[in-house]
């Protein structure tokens, strides 16, 4: 059976885990027989003919709970006390003797079958299992990793290896560990706000300042996009000019970080023009040089 064994061998089969898992949980042992080889397999009596000779024959129940009461009676009086064929001993006084004392309490609880799966780990570090999204350590970004889910956890393995454990979650559901993200990525994954605004406040007061005030307001995750560009302005031209600039916008009450970048452009543009160096006053005018009018469009000529 493929629900038992997945591939035959006479000596080493390979076991489905999910069965294996079972056989652990209630605390019995697998010995597959091998194949064609009933040898291999116990002894036992034919119980249904037996059954069917000794307790059915003859008899006419008239409801379920009848057919049960004798049962029990049949079991205890006729089936327990005879001479077994194979062990030549009564089974109810080798259950009594041998078996009762080492046989484990019945399981109360409904055996959790679990769900295992291969997932791909996609570039946003997450896998989806069941509908639902996990993240992974992003160095697996592009593999293929292995579950292993259950009603309480989500387990993640990696080349036989347990990388990473969840909590199992509804379907549409989403969970992400921080620390499975890029440390340049975690706030802005996480919708960080505080993290967001204590970046900016590191590049200069002002800055920090008109970081909060695009990030006033509800919904303040759809605006991290423009204190990421307010950012990436401060890289690129200075956090001097662009606390300058922000300084301005907050007194003249703008919000749009499009206009603090023009603002910076502008300062830029201007220091530049004043910055470029005065001609050279030791130009050597030719001597026989004509002047600019002799080259005039539509000069007269004089014959």
């Amino acid at each position: 059976m493929a629900t038992v064994v997945t591939k035959a061998d006479a000596l080493d089969p390979v076991l489905n885990v999910a069965f294996v898992e079972y056989a652990q949980s209630r605390g019995f042992l697998i010995d597959p027989a091998r194949v064609r080889s009933p040898q291999d397999k116990g002894r036992v009596e034919r119980a249904v003919q037996f059954v069917q000779t000794s307790f059915w024959a003859g008899e006419d129940f008239g409801c379920l709970a009848e057919a049960q009461t004798a049962a029990e009676l049949w079991c205890r009086s006729r089936a327990g006390l005879r001479t077994h064929g194979t062990t030549q001993a009564q089974p109810a006084v080798t259950f009594a003797e041998v078996e009762a004392p080492v046989l484990l309490p019945a399981p109360t609880e409904r055996y959790d079958v679990p769900l295992y799966k291969t997932a791909k780990v996609h570039r946003d570090h997450h896998i989806q299992v069941a509908k639902s999204l996990y993240s992974v350590p992003g160095d697996l970004i592009g593999t293929s990793v292995d579950v292993r889910a259950d009603k309480a956890l989500v387990k993640i393995f990696s080349g036989g290896q347990l990388v990473k454990v969840h909590p199992r979650q509804k379907a549409g559901a989403r969970i992400t560990d921080p620390a499975d993200l890029p440390s340049e990525l975690t706030g802005y994954a996480m919708r960080n706000i505080d993290d967001q605004i204590r970046r900016a406040y590191a590049h200069g007061q002002h800055v920090g300042v008109f970081a909060e005030v695009i990030l006033d307001g509800p919904l303040p995750w759809t605006r991290m996009r423009h204190v990421y560009k307010l950012l990436r302005t401060c890289d690129r031209y200075g956090p001097d000019r662009v606390n300058t600039a922000c300084e301005r916008a907050v007194d003249a009450g703008a919000t749009s970080v499009v206009t603090v970048v023009g603002m910076v452009e502008r300062a830029l543009e201007a220091d530049q023009a004043t910055a470029e160096p005065a001609p050279p006053d030791n130009v050597i005018i030719g001597r026989f040089a004509r002047d600019a009018s002799h080259f005039a469009a539509g000069r007269k000529v004089t014959r």
